[in-house]
This record gives C-alpha cells, sequence and structure tokens, in this order.
C-alpha cells in the first residue's frame, strides 16, 4: 500500500507543481486555477488563497457583486480540480516521489512524499509555510482512540520500508536508504527486538504525549475569531459557511489521533469531528483584554463506555464542565455535541488556560472556537435550511443548515412574498425532524421560527390548501405550536414567522426542538435565537 509522508524541499514542491500544470494543459481552467494558487502558496501568502480571490481573479467574478452563497464557482471548480489530481496519481503520477493534493475543504495545497509502507494506513497532512508537520499514523489500536504510535517507531516504520523502496534505484539512493535503515534501527529495536511486543501503554493508563507547542506569556496574541481542529495538524480548512479552521495549536500535553471512520450526525460540518486531541491536555491561548465566547466541539465513540466516560473542563482554574460525558450530553455516540460558554475572558496574565482532565476517564477534543463576544450576551444563532450562507437585508449572516437530524432539504428554490429576505425562505427541511440548538446554560432565549409553504402550491382550478399540512413544533418538550396550518395563517408562498419568548436551555445547553407531522410533513425554513440577557 503507497502512503506519503512529509519530508521534501521547497524546490521539490515546485518541480511536482510544474508537472502537475503540464498535464492540465488540455483543461485551461483548472490550470490557470492552480497557477494561481502555486503562485501564491511559493510567495507564501496563502492568506490570499481564498474563494472570494479564487471567483473574481481567476473566474472574472464581480469584485463588488460576488455573493458565495449564490455563486459556488470556486467550490465547482476546486472539487474538478481535486478529481483531476486523484486521476493524475493513479496513473501519469503514480510513481512521483513528491506527491501534490488539495485537501477538501481546502485551496490550498499540500505536498507529500510517497513511500511503500504496508505497516502504515493513514498519514497527516503537512502544515503550510514550512511549519514542521505532527504526522498521525494511526493503526487499529489508534483509531479507537486508546494508544498512539509513538514518534519512534513513526520514525522506523516509514525508514524500514522506504529502504525497500530505495534498493531498486540507483547505487548512490541504495547507500543512503542503507545508511538511514542502520541508524533508524539504533532508536528503533526496542521496537523490533525478536520475541518483544511494539511498546504500548494499556488501555487504563494515561496516553504518551505528542510533541508540544506551548504558548508563552509574551507571545503574540491570537487572532479572533480562532477556530481550531483538535489533533490535526494539516493545512487549513473550510466550513460550510467559508470559515477557515487551523491546524491545533496552542496546546500542551495529550495525544493527536484520527478519529475512527464513522459518519457523525446532528452536524452541518462533519470534518469538525475528523480528529480529536486526548488524554490530559491545556490550551494556552494569548487574547486580548474582554469578553469572548467559547465554543466546545466533541463526539462519543463506539468504543466508550458510558457509565465511565467522564472528565472536567476548566478556564482559568473555574470549572466549565464537571463530570462531563459526551455520550449522555449527546444521546449516543457519533452525534455531533456542541457546547458554548459566554463572558469568557483570558486570566490576568493575558492568557485564556483551557484545561481538560480526567475524571474517570481521559478528556476528548474535536474542535475549539473562539468569537468576540458580548458581557453576559451569547451571540445570535440564525440558521438557514439551505446548504450555503445567506446575508439578510441588515448585514446578518445566516450559516448554513446545522444541528439537525432527519428530514429532508428542499432542492428547488422558490421565490416568497411578504418579506424584505425572500432568499431566507426558499427553501425547507421537511419531514418528521429534529434540531439541538447549543446555546449557554446560563440565560434565557428568545426562538424565531421563520416558514413558508413551498409546495402546497394550489392551481386555480385546484382544492390544495387549507388542512393540506399540518404539525406540530415542541422545544424541549413543551408545546410551541400546535395543529399549525401554513396555509390556513398566511397563504402559500408568503413569509410567516412566530416567535416565542423566555425559552429555558436544557442542562445539557440545547435548545431541542421537535418538528412533528400530523398531516403531511412538517417544514421550516429558518431559524433564529437570541439571548435576553441584559
Amino acid at each position: 500500500m503507497d502512503q506519503v509522508v512529509a519530508s521534501h524541499s521547497k524546490d521539490s514542491e515546485r518541480a511536482e507543481m510544474e508537472l502537475v500544470l503540464a498535464s492540465l494543459a488540455h483543461t485551461p481552467r483548472l490550470e490557470k486555477l492552480l497557477r494561481y494558487i502555486a503562485e501564491r502558496y511559493f510567495q507564501n501568502i496563502i492568506s490570499e488563497i481564498n474563494e472570494y480571490n479564487i471567483a473574481t481573479e481567476v473566474f472574472g467574478r464581480s469584485k463588488t457583486s460576488f455573493d458565495a452563497s449564490r455563486d459556488s464557482i470556486a467550490r465547482v471548480e476546486a472539487h474538478r480540480l481535486r478529481k483531476k489530481l486523484t486521476e493524475y496519481y493513479e496513473t501519469d503520477g503514480k510513481w512521483h516521489e513528491i506527491q501534490l493534493s488539495l485537501p477538501t475543504g481546502s485551496y490550498i495545497p499540500s505536498f507529500s512524499r510517497r513511500v511503500s509502507s504496508p505497516q502504515m494506513t493513514s498519514a497527516s497532512e503537512p502544515r503550510p509555510n514550512g511549519h514542521k508537520s505532527e504526522n498521525l499514523f494511526t493503526s487499529p489500536v489508534a483509531d479507537s482512540g486508546k494508544t498512539p504510535i509513538t514518534s519512534e517507531k513513526i520514525v522506523a516504520e516509514t525508514s524500514h520500508a522506504g529502504a525497500r523502496f530505495l534498493r531498486k534505484r540507483t547505487l548512490l539512493y541504495s547507500t543512503i536508504g542503507i545508511a538511514a535503515l542502520l541508524i533508524v534501527s539504533l532508536g528503533a529495536s526496542r521496537f523490533f527486538l525478536p520475541g518483544k511486543p511494539s511498546r504500548q501503554p494499556d488501555t487504563d493508563t494515561p496516553h504518551p504525549s505528542t510533541p508540544t507547542q506551548p504558548s508563552p506569556q509574551n507571545s503574540a496574541q491570537a487572532q479572533v475569531p480562532l477556530r481550531m481542529l483538535a489533533g490535526y495538524a494539516g493545512t487549513p480548512k473550510i466550513d460550510s459557511a467559508g470559515a477557515y479552521w487551523q491546524a491545533d495549536h496552542y496546546f500542551i500535553g495529550g495525544g493527536a489521533f484520527r478519529r475512527p471512520d464513522y459518519p457523525v450526525v446532528k452536524t452541518g460540518d462533519p470534518m469538525l469531528f475528523d480528529y480529536w486531541r486526548t488524554s490530559d491536555f491545556v490550551y494556552n491561548i494569548p487574547l486580548a483584554p474582554g469578553p469572548y465566547e467559547l465554543h466546545l466541539f466533541f463526539v462519543a465513540s463506539q468504543q466508550d463506555d458510558p457509565k465511565s466516560s467522564f472528565f472536567n473542563v476548566s478556564a482559568n482554574g473555574e470549572m466549565l464542565l464537571r463530570a462531563f460525558n459526551i455520550n449522555f450530553d449527546a444521546l449516543g455516540a457519533n452525534i455531533a455535541d456542541e457546547r458554548v460558554f459566554k463572558d469568557i475572558y483570558p486570566d490576568k496574565d493575558g492568557i485564556l488556560h483551557l484545561k481538560f482532565y480526567m475524571e474517570r476517564s481521559s478528556p476528548t477534543l474535536s474542535a475549539l472556537e473562539i468569537l468576540p463576544g458580548l458581557p453576559h450576551r451569547q451571540l445570535p444563532v440564525r440558521l438557514v435550511m439551505q446548504h450555503s450562507a445567506v446575508t439578510d437585508h441588515e448585514g446578518n449572516l445566516w450559516h448554513p443548515d446545522n444541528y439537525f437530524q432527519n428530514g429532508t432539504l428542499s432542492e428547488s428554490p422558490r421565490q416568497v412574498s411578504g418579506t424584505p429576505d425572500p432568499s431566507l425562505y426558499a427553501q425547507e427541511r421537511y419531514g418528521h425532524f429534529i434540531y439541538s440548538i447549543p446555546v449557554d446554560t446560563h440565560g434565557r432565549y428568545t426562538l424565531v421560527l421563520h416558514f413558508a409553504e413551498l409546495y402546497w402550491v394550489p392551481e386555480p382550478a385546484s382544492r390544495v390548501g387549507v388542512g393540506s399540512r399540518v404539525f406540530r413544533v415542541y422545544c424541549n418538550g413543551t408545546t410551541l405550536l400546535d395543529n399549525f396550518d401554513i396555509v390556513k395563517e398566511a397563504g402559500s408562498l408568503h413569509a410567516l414567522t412566530k416567535t416565542f419568548y423566555h425559552l429555558r436551555p436544557s442542562p445539557e445547553g440545547k435548545l431541542d426542538l421537535t418538528f412533528e407531522p400530523i398531516v403531511n410533513f412538517a417544514t421550516v425554513s429558518a431559524i433564529e435565537v437570541i439571548d435576553e440577557s441584559e
């Protein structure tokens, strides 16, 4: 099985890029896209490699009117480019020592060196800008989230396998390969002595730590919003709203893993849960003075025992989560769980100290987000039941569909009247479904539900109308709407809102909304949650 590891120079990256560009000569749009990406990557200005710049500078979209929520040109062409790269490295580029990829959710290129190694099952992507990468190799044990492969064993396995490959090359490469094998064998003998298994800790003992990146107190303040993927060491990824999520940093301790490959529900961005950091660990994040809003993202593994999986989370010594159990909080394994905390401040030293530590079991974290906050109030939550974000007439960004379970998104947008924001009502989630909206437990909330009847549209001679769709809506078990009929109240293709005040979150910090059909399917087009705190 061929795998890739990061170990190469910028010159080798440039050479490989030129080969790939040459292979795209018959697809000029993709060649133009990759050349734009390459120029900025090698000039070390990767911040310019984004959807807006690609759409406007590569594909000629208007700089004043381009709207990523309506025009997916950059995403579509990047998807085509990824397919071309996959085809290239399955054919003409199969034996290239250096291989180029464009990670899903990102426009920033990743270069890796191919090594034939049946012992390795996966590897992380390298960091951009020449930063040293933490290569996360997994085995059946590591995938279970229990025992990491140590750095000594990674070197031993990759070098041992690499030597077999290099012996097929020139005499010079053979000499280098043999020398590397001799050097590595001295440090790796502890893993490969006959009759002695590789050293791995028991599942009841703490995991060994991965290389850490402590943040000194005089370090530069973190740029906020700050979004990090715990345990991930690759290039930035982009979520469904177009926000960038960085590789893991500011941490001390813990082990980094790729999560076992099971689908995650109740999220519109499953890539947030591809990795995790586990065992006891701390994040020391330098922040400017002021209030912040903290979001922590978790997911429970099927291998976790719900009866004993408890850990603690604190901020600057104050407890945020005590005896926290992801499985109980999310109501099962492989279900996305997000906890929100308002009024988060850096400590007196200008650092936010987040500590994750064992109660009965090791903690795990999938992602972390820090946003500029409001004193005593959570930022509004705005969701639109569509695949792309929408900006309303007041400039508010509505995040693509998220936090749902079951139901189906409509495909064809409809034109709706009675609102200054018809795009909010153009599509719907319909069926029998729930939304679990994460909120801070300290507060009461206003909920605004946005509806429009998009399906039961009467023809001139049709009897479709009142009674065609009737449903209920609950919040944390309390009935909000009963025998609700959109056509009866507003007609078809006309905006309708329902507002509810003083809603109390669940102990798990959720507004759990259930949409239950009575006649035909329930529906909703957008959801808004506003903190009522002063």
